[in-house]
């Protein structure tokens, strides 16, 4: 599984970004896929995630709830995030990430979001 990351750029605050992430694989539609976010000098942090059961559930990390939405398009192999009402604690390199059944084992290689007060 290979992931592509894509999207980001510097927006003011209150701004808005989507984030794309291509994937490989001809399951798609069966991986769970997330997005991880890692600021400097802070450890890595999940940010949101779809799973493929039950109609596409997601879940959001409570600092995002209600700014971000997480979706995706199996036709394309594609996972979006659009980030809404974007702050400056947004700030860091955004990650997404592809769980098979084991947890999230593949990664891509981040896209740079920043934020400006």
């Amino acid at each position: 599984v290979q992931l592509q990351a894509s999207g980001g750029g510097s927006v003011q605050a209150g701004g808005s970004l989507r984030l794309t992430c291509a994937a490989s694989g001809r399951t798609f539609s069966t991986y769970g896929m997330g997005w991880f976010r890692q600021a400097p000098g802070k450890e890595r942090e999940f940010v949101a995630r779809i799973n493929w059961r039950g109609g596409d559930s997601t879940y959001y990390a409570d600092s995002v709830k209600g700014r971000f939405t997480i979706s995706r398009d199996n036709a394309k192999n594609t996972v979006y995030l659009q980030m809404d009402s974007l702050k400056p604690e947004d700030t860091a390199v955004y990650h997404c990430a592809a769980d098979l059944g084991t947890g999230f084992t593949y990664w891509g290689q981040g896209t740079q979001v920043t934020v400006s007060s």
